[in-house]
């Protein structure tokens, strides 16, 4: 699978509408990780943004420190 390290909620938009209207808050910590996946891949509002991925590493919402670190010039 995506050998995400860390919490897979990192990967969902708990701010937005969808996330409270499918009461995502209570569903996700019981999902496993290719539902989780699944969902963010029918439904695009739930995955946060902006999302960043390297062949090393990756990062999603904005932290200018982080971006720079993970793109250097």
């Amino acid at each position: 699978m995506l050998g995400y390290v860390g919490d897979m909620k990192r990967l969902f938009n708990t701010s937005g509408l969808d996330y409270k209207a499918l009461n995502m808050k209570d569903r996700l910590p019981k999902l496993s990780e290719p539902e989780a996946l699944a969902l963010l891949a029918q439904n695009g509002n739930l995955v946060k943004r902006p999302f960043l991925l390297t062949k090393t590493s990756g990062t999603t919402g904005f932290k200018q420190d982080e971006w720079e670190r993970l793109l250097p010039r």
